[in-house]
Parts: structure tokens; C-alpha cells; sequence
């Protein structure tokens, strides 16, 4: 192995919103997450909203009435499909 090429690997605090502290080794400081795994919807079992950005409210709230209808062309009639053809 090369010398002084790999990062500083020291102790470690990871902090999640629901208040779990968990206590590690990693190159980074300190870590805040936003879900761990008591709090996540797969290990507890209960469903939880993950939206926390609002961003499907940001994409309809940007996105509202700006949708054109599509022009109405002149509505040919339907080409017969050959089931719909009865045979002589």
C-alpha cells in the first residue's frame, strides 16, 4: 500500500432528527441525517411521509395551468380494422 495516500479515519457521532445517536469511524466529522434505521418507514413498519422539501407540491405549485390543450384537428374516420371487416 502507498503511503499517506489514505484518508484520517477517526471516531465519529451520527445523529439523526429523531434523536438516535449512533457512535462510529468514518474520514468525515460529524454526520446529521434526516432518517436512520429507527426511524425509517422499512424497519418500523409504519408508513411515514419522506416528502420533507415538498417536492411534489414545489413541481405541481410551478407547473399549475401552464398545460395547453392540444389543438382539435379535423377528426377523420377511423381506418376499419380487419376484424372489424365482415367477410363476403
Amino acid at each position: 500500500m502507498k503511503e499517506k495516500i489514505h484518508p484520517e479515519y477517526k471516531e465519529t457521532t451520527i445523529v439523526c432528527v429523531c434523536g438516535e445517536v449512533i457512535h462510529t469511524r468514518s474520514t468525515r466529522a460529524n454526520i446529521h441525517v434526516d432518517i436512520c434505521s429507527k426511524c425509517h418507514p422499512f424497519f418500523t413498519g409504519r408508513q411515514k411521509l419522506v416528502d420533507s422539501a415538498g417536492r411534489v407540491e414545489k413541481f405541481a405549485k410551478r407547473y399549475a395551468g401552464k398545460v395547453k390543450a392540444k389543438s382539435k384537428k379535423k377528426e377523420e374516420a377511423p381506418a376499419e380494422s380487419p376484424e372489424e371487416k365482415k367477410p363476403e
